[in-house]
């Protein structure tokens, strides 16, 4: 009874605290939350101060996207004295960002071209490749954030569980229980019951997500090997690192073949007819990263020959992927309508370093994952 006392008095006593401790007690919270999520996912920060920036000012207005309204104190707690306006849509969104020097959640020509005055873009997603393809973002000495490693962990493990699904034959066992059919006999085509210890796994752009998706495999009892194109560095849980220029040496190893890559001019098309040919065909191919950096009619073919064992996509080329598609009844695929990011915690992990970000660029801090326009990652 006594500790149920204590543990009571701990709950009530917060409130009887003056409002500036409150205060000060919830930034303390704020920023361990900022700074754990910075270190487990490994998110970078900019080496320069936004206010040595050109063009750079306290914002008087800020446009955000917000999926509900009770996020906006927060925000609002972290910008004092900044206009915040919050908006659920496009439309709305071109109504207020005419006049606005910040735009979160949104990025697109019409909403750049209107807004002469916008100085830095957060985009919410970790893809940037329609955003820094808009002329305006070029211009103006604009900065341009993003959700960069913010859904690694999900994204990891849907591509873990697409994996998973493939070598275990779930994906035909499905389709017999879809049928209502006791199939023990089930045929796996090229492929064959798998057990992944001791396989090599290949991570296609050790960034955020392909570095989450090695540390899962690894877990797992994989050999892990990757490529990036920035370096040989890599976690020491991953037996080797490669540049892009040994993606074909490389896949020619591999078990199962992750694609964690961004969209870039060098990515796209990269797994076309020649890539395929070199995988095994006891192979899988994963991708969770952007459907047009996979020649879809190569992949269909290398499917439908056998030249590999099976295939998981959560993003497509087309996107959305129309009915009828030839991708949809291909053999031993796996398709998700680009949904790996979605998580419990990803949302709010996103407006953990949406505020945190709002609230470095009003002090002129260096921001978190800033995107480097010109390469666009």
């Amino acid at each position: 009874m006594k500790k149920l006392l204590i543990a009571a008095a701990w709950l009530i006593l917060p409130l009887t605290l003056p409002a500036d401790s409150l205060d000060d007690e919830k930034e303390r919270l704020r920023s361990d939350a900022v700074a754990g999520m910075v270190e487990t996912l490994g998110i970078r920060e900019s080496q320069v101060p936004v206010r040595e920036l050109p063009g750079w000012a306290v914002p008087q207005k800020v446009v955000v996207r917000l999926d509900k309204p009770e996020r906006l104190p927060a925000l609002q707690a972290v910008a004092p004295g900044v206009e915040l306006v919050a908006v659920s849509g496009q439309d709305e969104a071109a109504a207020a960002v005419v006049d606005a020097q910040v735009l979160i959640g949104f990025c697109n020509e019409e909403l750049v071209s209107s807004a002469p005055q916008l100085v830095w873009v957060q985009v919410f997603s970790a893809g940037v490749e329609r955003c820094v393809s808009i002329p305006g973002m070029k211009t103006g000495n604009k900065v341009l954030t993003n959700g960069q490693r913010i859904a690694s962990p999900a994204l990891a493990e849907h591509a873990i569980a697409m994996m998973m699904s493939l070598v275990r034959g779930l994906d035909v066992y499905h389709a017999s229980q879809l049928n209502g059919t006791w199939r023990r006999d089930a045929d796996l085509g090229a492929g064959e019951f798998m057990e992944l210890e001791g396989r090599t796994v290949l991570v296609v752009g050790l960034g955020g997500i392909g570095t989450q998706t090695a540390k899962r495999a690894h877990g797992l009892g994989m050999r892990v090997v990757a490529t990036r194109n920035s370096s040989r560095q890599g976690p020491a849980y991953i037996d080797y690192v490669g540049l892009s220029d040994e993606l074909l040496s490389l896949a020619a190893q591999a078990d199962v073949v992750i694609n964690t890559a961004p969209l870039t001019d060098k990515t796209r098309g990269m797994f076309d007819a020649a890539f395929f040919a070199t995988m095994k065909s006891t192979a899988y191919f994963i991708s969770v990263g952007r459907g047009a950096s996979t020649v879809t009619a190569d992949l269909i073919s290398a499917l439908e020959s056998g030249s590999i064992a099976g295939a998981g996509l959560d993003v497509t080329d087309p996107e959305p992927l129309p009915e009828g598609h030839p991708l949809w009844s291909a053999p031993r695929i796996v398709i998700s309508p680009h949904v790996a990011a979605r998580s419990d915690k990803s949302r709010d992990r996103l407006y953990l370093l949406v505020q945190e970000n709002l609230r470095r660029f009003v002090a002129g801090e260096p921001l978190l994952s800033v995107v480097d326009i010109e390469r666009g990652y």
